[in-house]
């Protein structure tokens, strides 16, 4: 036995991509990911499995990945079926007060205006428009704090135990997760036809403006990749949930705390330069001769 743990111990120092120090549920053994080496990921292929988990459990800030389950929560609470633009959702003083807020994510919007709610949607997500997802909240619920208790009450449905949202933006470093807990929620989320065509969207714009609002996600259109959801933050670091589509297979990723405690724009940076490694890792596996799908 001592000599099968010291050959595994070698194995994983003497590894080019990097150890997987702990695995989620069934696990894929074998594949050759970049896992980062500081922060949290996990990757799961769909039909295939869960290709394991770096980095540990302990809840970390996710900044604006919050707004995947701010979406979700609206998305459940005001289904849209595809091309359906929905309700109008009228700007508030305090949205169109907080379209210039130092520091902070924001699309500006004028107060009254009122915006379909699949366009807030994208202002929300593809730009990341923290004021958006706020006015939102209160759109759906009346406040802020009445709606953050709504998404941790879908967090305990679909069993984040680790999860504590605090705000509907995820400007607030109090707001933690895990990267097993965000996978969970992706794939709920990425069920729904009106979220994946959201997220897919390389800009958008703001209604009776011609500033053309680009995609944080920078990974779009490369190795598959359709989405999902950046996030930084100083305390955060870089975030991303990622998704992409390989030979049919949808394939999930989540990478927390990259560069945790640089400066934002670094930390984002961070983050997609490892979702882009790890996407395009994925997909020469799944493309390549050990690939576990059937051959075509």
């Amino acid at each position: 036995m001592r000599y099968v743990l010291a050959y595994l111990l070698a194995f994983v120092l003497l590894s080019g991509c990097g150890a997987v120090p702990a695995v989620s549920g069934a696990t894929v053994p074998g594949v050759p990911l970049p896992w980062p080496a500081e922060g949290q990921a996990t990757v799961e292929v769909e039909g295939v499995g869960n290709l394991g988990l770096s980095g540990g459990r302990r809840p970390v800030p996710i900044a604006s990945v919050t707004k995947v389950m701010t979406a979700y929560v609206i998305l459940r609470r005001h289904p849209l079926r595809p091309g359906e633009n929905g309700p109008l959702v009228t700007v508030d003083h305090t949205a169109a007060n907080e379209s210039y807020l130092p520091q902070e994510s924001t699309v500006p919007l004028r107060e009254g205006r009122r915006v379909r709610l699949r366009r807030m949607l994208e202002l929300m997500l593809v730009p990341s428009g923290n004021n958006v997802a706020r006015l939102l909240a209160r759109w759906d619920s009346g406040s802020q704090e009445r709606f953050v208790a709504r998404m941790n009450a879908e967090a305990r449905r679909l069993g984040m135990k680790a999860t504590t949202y605090t705000g509907a933006s995820g400007n607030e470093d109090s707001t933690v997760s895990t990267a097993s807990d965000q996978l969970r929620l992706a794939m709920q989320a990425m069920r729904d036809p009106v979220f994946r065509e959201v997220v897919s969207r390389a800009e958008t714009v703001v209604p009776g403006d011609a500033l053309r609002l680009a995609n944080t996600n920078t990974l779009l259109n490369r190795h598959g990749v359709i989405g999902v959801k950046t996030g930084s933050g100083t305390a955060a670091g870089g975030n991303l949930v990622w998704a992409s589509r390989v030979r049919g297979r949808l394939v999930l990723g989540v990478i927390l705390s990259q560069a945790a405690g640089t400066n934002p724009v670094a930390a984002k940076a961070a983050a997609l330069d490892v979702g882009g490694r790890m996407s395009e890792a994925v997909e020469r596996w799944l493309t390549g001769p050990d690939s576990p799908l059937p051959a075509r």
